[in-house]
C-alpha cells in the first residue's frame, strides 16, 4: 500500500520522468551504448508495463491496442501522409545522403527483408507503448493537455540523439509529433504502431534507416 502510493505520487513520476526522458538517453550517449538500445528499450517497456497494469488505467492487452481505430478514415489518413512524406525522405536521401540511397539493397537485400519484419515488433512498438500509451497515461498528472504532445515528441526525439548524428533527431521531432497526434486522437498502441512501422521501414528502404541504428555511431 505504502509503495502503491509512492509510485503514484507526483514527486515519484517526476523523477522517473527525468530518467527515462533524459537521465537514460545521456548515459547511452555518453558511453556510446547505442548498439544496446533495443535491450534498453525493452527493458524500460517491461518496467512501464508493470507500473501501468498495477497503479494506471486498468485496460486489458486488447484495449490497450484498441484495434478498433483501424478505421477505414484513419487508415487512408496515415497511408496519404505517410506515402507523401516517404517521397520528402527520398528526396532528402537522394539530395543529401545519396551514398546511403538503398545502400541495404546493394549490400545485403536479405538484411532489409530481416529488417522491415522486425522493427515493428522489436523497436516500433516498445517505442510507442513508451512514449504515448505510457506518457499520456502515467505524466497526465504533471503535463498539461495541451503540451502533451510536443512533449511527447520532444522526448522520443531526444532519445533519438544518442545516435550521434543530425538527421535522427530532425526527422524524429516530426514523427514524434505525428505519432502523439495520432495517438491522443486514437487512444491505439496498434495503430501508432502501425504508423511508426511504415516510417520507419520507409527509413530503412531509403537508406536512412543508417542513422537510426547503432551502426552510425562511430
Amino acid at each position: 500500500f505504502v509503495m502503491g502510493n509512492m509510485l503514484k505520487s507526483k514527486k515519484y513520476i517526476l523523477m522517473e520522468l527525468i530518467i527515462i526522458a533524459m537521465i537514460i538517453p545521456t548515459i547511452i550517449l555518453s558511453y556510446r551504448l547505442a548498439n544496446y538500445v533495443i535491450p534498453i528499450l525493452w527493458v524500460i517497456s517491461i518496467y512501464a508495463l508493470i507500473i501501468y497494469n498495477q497503479y494506471h488505467k486498468k485496460k486489458k492487452l486488447l484495449e490497450i491496442l484498441n484495434f478498433s481505430a483501424f478505421t477505414k478514415y484513419n487508415v487512408e489518413k496515415i497511408l496519404v501522409r505517410w506515402f507523401f512524406l516517404t517521397i520528402v525522405i527520398y528526396l532528402i536521401t537522394f539530395y543529401f545522403y545519396e551514398d546511403k540511397l538503398f545502400s541495404i539493397q546493394k549490400q545485403n537485400p536479405y538484411f532489409l527483408l530481416v529488417i522491415l519484419l522486425v522493427y515493428p515488433i522489436f523497436s516500433a512498438l516498445p517505442q510507442e507503448f513508451i512514449f504515448t500509451t505510457y506518457f499520456f497515461s502515467r505524466y497526465e498528472s504533471i503535463v498539461p493537455t495541451k503540451y502533451q504532445v510536443i512533449m511527447s515528441a520532444i522526448i522520443f526525439t531526444y532519445a533519438h540523439v544518442l545516435f550521434i548524428n543530425f538527421i535522427a533527431p530532425f526527422l524524429s521531432i516530426f514523427g514524434g509529433i505525428i505519432f502523439a497526434s495520432t495517438y491522443k486522437k486514437t487512444e491505439s498502441l496498434s495503430l501508432v504502431t502501425f504508423e511508426h512501422a511504415l516510417y520507419g521501414n520507409s527509413l530503412f528502404f531509403m537508406g536512412l534507416g543508417y542513422y537510426f541504428w547503432g551502426g552510425s555511431v562511430t
